[in-house]
């Protein structure tokens, strides 16, 4: 897997990484304050793109630096990897997938990294075709179709979960999954040699509209809009990093929000950000990539009634059941071994427009 290198500077270090960098070379490198900020090392989930926007926004705009914070905010290379690189690498704070944590938090050895808010009240993993292949949002549809599905996908890894809660035997529907790579899975579906594909709704529908598939002939079947309890991306702190300076924890928190709020305000801006840190973007394409996001995984009707970054109680027990089909738990994390809500701004400065 590989990706597009960008940096990040405002008044801190600069650091790109390719996904095969070792951390652990890395960690050795001191971070070093200036003007009396906090510096605050931070790891998003992937490459520079739409969903990067508030981040990006926050940085730019000095919403860190207002906070007293001295921020640098690098790509990165999955979502797995975004929990390691806070575990046990450089960073003092991360984007990646809750449950992914969660997972990794069930290991009595793991280091207890925790989420500070969640992002991404509904996940982004969808399955992803064309009409114009027999694709609908009925389910039936996917009778009888050949997917495209990459074996380390997280959509994919969750395929056991949808169709156990939406009564799918792919035997019996006469399904086929190939094992595609990364690089060929959209490019395949534009090409017509498969009818659908498991990836993240921002990645693949924007990807394959890129490639010039029209909008109306793409089909977006979003998890968690089909039985799907499972949450998605957060951002989560190292526990050392929580412990010694929580106001930089709540103080990034509060900047993020500011950009989140900005950038759903007026999406094209946010891609404006991301684009001069990636130069093989375009603005119109990560515009509407960071709007497929707000509207399918932000601004949900949980959030428009709870407010944005809590995690419902009841919910994640829900979650943690379907999660039991996909993965064998050592131990089953409690809500507060692997979220905190400490760091969160008052509900009334959380209702997100």
């Amino acid at each position: 897997m590989t990706f597009a290198l960008a940096t990040l500077t405002r008044r801190s270090l600069v650091a790109a990484f390719a996904a095969g960098v070792a951390l652990a070379g890395l960690a050795t490198a001191p971070a070093v304050a200036q003007d009396g900020l906090t510096p605050v090392r931070f790891s998003l989930d992937w490459r520079f793109e739409g969903p990067s926007a508030p981040f990006l926004a926050a940085l730019e705009k000095g919403y860190f630096e207002e906070e007293g914070l001295d921020v640098t905010i690098d790509a990165g290379a999955g979502s797995v990897e975004s929990i390691n690189r806070v575990a046990s690498g450089p960073y003092d704070m991360a984007f990646g997938d809750f449950n992914s944590l969660i997972r990794y938090r069930s290991s009595p050895d793991s280091v207890p990294v925790k989420a500070v808010a969640m992002v991404y009240n509904k996940p982004a993993f969808a399955i992803v075709g064309r009409a114009s292949r027999g694709i609908t949002e009925d389910l039936e549809s996917l009778r009888g179709k050949t997917f495209g599905a990459p074996e380390a996908d997280a959509a994919y890894a969750q395929w056991p979960i949808f169709k156990d809660v939406n009564d799918i035997d792919e035997a019996a529907w006469e399904m086929t999954f190939e094992n595609v790579g990364f690089p060929v899975r959209e490019p395949m579906l534009a090409q017509g040699e498969v009818d659908a594909v498991f990836g993240f709704a921002m990645s693949s529908a924007i990807n394959l509209a890129a490639r010039g598939v029209p909008m109306e002939d793409i089909v977006v079947l979003n998890m968690g809009d089909y039985g799907v309890e499972l949450y998605g991306n957060v951002i989560m702190a190292k526990p050392e990093f929580m412990e010694e300076n929580p106001e930089a924890v709540a103080g990034f928190l509060r900047a993020f929000i500011r950009g989140l709020e900005d950038t759903i305000a007026n999406p094209t801006e946010g891609a404006g950000y991301v684009v001069q840190y990636n130069d093989v973007a375009r603005q119109e394409v990560e515009a509407d990539r960071w709007q497929m996001t707000i509207d399918n995984n932000i601004l949900t009707e949980e959030v428009a009634a709870n407010g944005f970054g809590d995690i419902d109680a009841e919910r994640y027990e829900r979650a943690l059941e379907q999660i039991d089909l996909t993965f064998d738990f050592q131990n089953r994390p409690a809500l507060d071994d692997v979220f905190t809500s400490e760091f969160l701004p008052p509900m009334e400065e959380r209702m997100l427009q």
